[in-house]
């Protein structure tokens, strides 16, 4: 990926500002300011400022993970039109994400996984999930991999 996210995060905010698409400009602003803040916090630890392409699609996973999270609150409170609000964001936040792994993917890598760890019950839950979730990062939502996981290990 030759461009950042944040270059194209930018570029495509002009062109949503330009087409007057205000979810676009909605989600792209957001996403913006929040990886403003990561490379200013990045900056205040001493650290070079620009972004790596992990961390930048770890800001793009967590401004998706809070809009999901807002949308159960919103349909608890039923302001569908707000959860609906939310939804289209993070239609628009998905195109900075990688494709994501299907079901059937996703089984194949835990399997290996597994294998390659030599977990055979609940207990080795720790060591599959975090090798799962370092080489699956950004590809897959940690709670499929969570319950997956959970599936596999308990039989």
């Amino acid at each position: 990926m030759s461009d950042s996210v944040l270059d194209r995060v930018k570029q495509d905010l002009t062109d949503a500002m330009k087409a007057q698409d205000d979810v676009r400009r909605r989600a792209l602003r957001s996403l913006r300011a929040a990886l403003a803040n990561k490379e200013i916090a990045k900056r205040r630890s001493g650290s070079d400022s620009s972004l790596e392409d992990q961390e930048e699609l770890a800001v793009v996973q967590k401004q998706v993970k809070q809009r999901r999270d807002s949308i159960e609150q919103y349909e608890e409170a039923d302001r569908d039109d707000l959860a609906q609000k939310e939804r289209e964001e993070i239609e628009v936040l998905e195109d900075y994400l990688p494709d994501q792994l299907s079901d059937e993917e996703l089984a194949e890598r835990l399997d290996a996984i597994i294998d390659d760890v030599g977990a055979t019950s609940m207990a080795d839950m720790g060591p599959v999930m975090g090798r799962a979730m370092d080489e699956l990062r950004g590809r897959v939502d940690g709670n499929r991999v969570r319950e997956m996981v959970q599936d596999r290990l308990s039989d």
